[in-house]
């Protein structure tokens, strides 16, 4: 999220979380920015610090000035840091990646480069799913997240690039069309 419009939008059409990018992006923000914009939605939805391959320091600020409820980030990086107990985990893989002997409690899957909107592989993606709570993406929108959600089985779905007007700005009717898509696919799996 870049702008209080998106994040508006996305608080509107009933998201469970919102995510703010600290890494080279068209996306990224400040913390402070970050903060400023989830203000308004902290009792609601879930901020996840979007990050890659942060350096400890770049952690630490992230953590004291914006304070998310959740960092993002490749499952390596995670070796490397110390982070706060409250803070929750979302270890990134990416297609073609070889998957580990253990997964953690909950992953995020996508494309081999991040915010490119490049599909990611489905079929890794739902071997995936039957072990941990995935979190899919790469590549959603609203035409195909019915797809892979029947393929995949996600605990859940991400999106971005798809459901901008231009990089970095958000669609209120895009992010409306997605949520509504994914909320009726996971109803008709969970069916």
């Amino acid at each position: 999220m870049t702008t209080a419009e998106g994040v508006a939008a996305a608080a509107a059409a009933g998201v469970d979380a919102i995510g703010f990018v600290f890494a080279a992006s068209p996306r990224r923000v400040s913390a402070e920015r970050a903060l400023e914009l989830a203000r308004p939605v902290r009792q609601q939805l879930s901020c996840v610090a979007v990050t890659q391959h942060p350096s400890q320091f770049e952690v630490d600020q992230i953590v004291r000035e914006f304070h998310p409820e959740m960092l993002q980030t490749d499952l390596d990086d995670f070796i490397a840091l110390h982070l706060p107990q409250r803070l929750a985990r979302l270890p990134v893989l990416r297609t073609g990646v070889a998957l580990p002997a253990e997964c953690p409690p909950r992953l995020l899957f996508e494309g081999a480069r991040s915010g490119s909107g490049e599909l990611s592989d489905w079929q890794q993606a739902a071997v995936l799913a039957r072990r941990t709570r995935l979190v899919l993406a790469g590549g959603l929108n609203a035409d195909n997240v019915t797809a892979a959600i029947r393929t995949v089985r996600p605990f859940g779905v991400d999106a971005s690039s798809s459901l901008e007007s231009r990089p970095g700005y958000k669609d209120a009717a895009k992010i409306a069309e997605f949520v509504r898509a994914a909320r009726a696919a996971f109803k008709e799996i969970e069916a």
